[in-house]
């Protein structure tokens, strides 16, 4: 028998969005396991807090929107390759959007392999409606009462709503 294929998503998920998810759907094709990492950076400032975060990612694995057999959720401290090796994963997923990500994407990746060099970066894009997609741009049309609905699960758009005080659409 073969040794299980494990993969990492890290991220801050800020919250997590639909796009997030399409990505990591395509992991779960790839992977017997997929890992979602949320990072603990006291220097960045976030939205949601980490404890925030982790329970909505917790509740789209619950929600079935993610298969709970193939993905779960846990908190990275330290650098990604470091994660990659505690949780015993061979490869580290990334979402590319559009062109513009692909420079940064491709330094990190260098860089990771230097640190970690077995550790494969594997790189998937969204749909096509998701490409655009970020957890700034969902906050800033919920920071103004808009639609959001086809973006983000229903928990993430109730909690969005919450925090700028605006009701849930039904």
């Amino acid at each position: 028998m073969s040794e299980k294929r494990i993969a990492i998503y890290p991220g801050t998920f800020d919250p997590i969005t639909n796009g997030h998810i399409d990505i990591l759907l395509r992991a779960c094709d790839l992977f017997d396991e997929v890992i979602v990492t949320i990072a603990r950076n006291p220097a960045k400032e976030t939205t949601f807090t980490l404890e925030e975060r982790f329970e909505m990612i917790q509740e789209v694995i619950d929600e079935g929107l993610l298969p709970k057999d193939k993905s779960r959720v846990e908190v990275l401290d330290g650098l990604s390759v470091e994660g990659a090796e505690q949780f015993g994963a061979g490869a580290l997923v990334r979402g590319l959007r559009a062109v513009s990500d692909f420079e940064y994407e491709f330094q990190m990746a260098l860089m990771n392999r230097h640190l970690a060099p077995k550790l494969h970066t594997v790189y998937l894009m969204p749909k096509d409606e998701y490409t655009y997609l970020s957890s700034t741009i969902i906050k800033g049309v919920a920071r103004h009462g808009g639609d959001i609905r086809r973006f983000v699960p229903r928990g993430v758009e109730r909690r969005l709503f919450e925090m700028y005080g605006f009701p849930l659409k039904p």
